[in-house]
């Protein structure tokens, strides 16, 4: 979200502030539609403790948010801009009567928390079926203060180093570095540390529910206009344009995958479309703040072949991201950040040129998106392997053989996913 004006105000925009409360409950609505999209995907001996994943993160997530994740954000950047601190943003006890852009701050502050319980909540895929939940939820917990809230703060804080880096700063309206390339990369950390699950990948390993991961993927498209036209902050042309790009991207994404299957297999598979809505959805969140339509087209389109080729080198070189999340948030996301430099819309081009003294250019840009993507990877690499060993030497992360053979559910919650059916007969 772009930095926030910190003048005093005392009027709300009440139709700017509708958007954004909208916005924040569709962003919120993606948790439950990610809970179903991976719970579809897993085996049945394992579906709730999947969904608990991303459920808890509501949980976990949002405590940590309001007690210090605001303040860790958008504060001001202390030790050396590394991450920041405002006394005020504590408990969000000093924003009480505040008003930014004529919305209550209150208001932003809860729609950029929901973006903060999401992105750990992707990093679940990579990890599905083999981890005891309290690992999970001390890995998420300190993820968010050691990544994401330091990745946030450079990109989106007024003082960040990545938001004021080159002549414009990184481009990333919603969260292509912040959100996806943070969530694939530590995620490919996490999915190679773990190791495979037990019996990958001889043992086939299928899906328990297609029709709940459509139903997932279905809510995240939607919630997903929430996510990128909210991150305007704002209810107007940008607005509008940020949605419009969303739409477009999503629709080729899918397209495009649907055409490969069709290519290749003769087939049109539920998982490859969903795989493709995701890919366009991925890849524009960075973008749809500055394309025009035929970029969106042309990002989702090549999104989808990315990331189809990413998922099939997956498989050859045999590391186990369960569900995915690398190969479609990481790569997507990734190169929607890098491409995006050539397919800026002229009016945008014009102003940054103009406020850069005509120091400004595309390749320019491209070099500053690359330093964006370049300090997500390292930050994402380092800080995941040291959560890893700290998590593995304190509570434990990977699962036994037992809980791992006897599934999840039973093991770990003491319940099913589907009533009628024993774990102890379900592979």
């Amino acid at each position: 979200m772009p930095a926030l004006a910190a003048a005093p105000e005392t009027v709300i925009d009440t139709g700017t502030t509708s958007w954004m409360l909208t916005s924040t409950a569709l962003v919120l609505l993606m948790v439950p539609g990610l809970a179903m999209f991976y719970g579809g995907l897993v085996r049945t001996k394992n579906v709730l403790g999947t969904m608990m994943h991303s459920f808890v993160a509501m949980a976990v997530i949002g405590v940590l948010w309001v007690v210090v994740g605001y303040a860790l954000t958008f504060g001001k950047s202390v030790m050396g801009g590394v991450v920041g601190w405002n006394s005020d943003y504590f408990l969000l006890k000093g924003i009480d009567s505040s008003i930014t852009n004529g919305v209550p701050e209150y208001v932003l502050a809860m729609f950029q928390g929901k973006f903060a319980i999401i992105t750990p909540a992707l990093i679940s895929g990579a990890l599905a079926e083999r981890v005891y939940f309290r690992g999970y939820i001390l890995f998420i917990a300190l993820w968010f203060l050691v990544i994401y809230c330091p990745l946030c703060h450079w990109v989106w804080a007024a003082d960040g180093w990545l938001f004021n880096l080159g002549a414009a700063g990184v481009i990333d309206l919603a969260g292509g570095t912040v959100i996806h390339v943070s969530a694939g990369v530590s995620a490919l950390v996490i999915a190679l540390m773990l190791g495979a699950r037990r019996g990958y990948p001889q043992t086939p390993m299928l899906p328990n529910n297609m029709v709940m991961t459509m139903m997932g993927a279905g809510l995240l498209w939607v919630g997903w206009f929430g996510f990128n036209a909210g991150s305007t902050v704002q209810s107007g042309l940008d607005t509008a344009r940020a949605l419009t790009m969303t739409q477009i991207s999503a629709a080729s994404g899918a397209l495009t995958w649907l055409v490969i299957e069709a290519l290749i297999y003769r087939k049109a598979t539920s998982l490859g479309f969903v795989s493709g809505i995701l890919a366009g959805l991925v890849v524009i969140t960075p973008a749809a703040g500055v394309v025009l339509p035929g970029g969106a087209l042309v990002l989702g389109a090549l999104s989808s072949m990315a990331c189809y080729f990413a998922l099939k080198a997956k498989n050859r070189l045999g590391y186990d991201d369960s569900l995915d999340c690398f190969g479609i948030h990481g790569v997507g996301s990734g190169l929607g950040v890098l491409l995006l430099s050539f397919f800026i819309r002229d009016s945008w081009m014009k102003d940054a040129a103009e406020a850069a003294g005509g120091a400004w250019s595309a390749w320019n840009q491209l070099a500053v998106q690359l330093a964006g993507v370049g300090a997500t990877v390292a930050l994402a690499v380092v800080g995941t392997l040291a959560i890893y060993f700290v998590v593995e030497k304190s509570v434990g992360f990977r699962i036994e053989e037992q809980g791992e053979v006897e599934g999840l559910d039973q093991f770990l919650h003491g319940e099913n996913g589907y009533g009628l059916v024993r774990s102890d007969f379900i592979t």
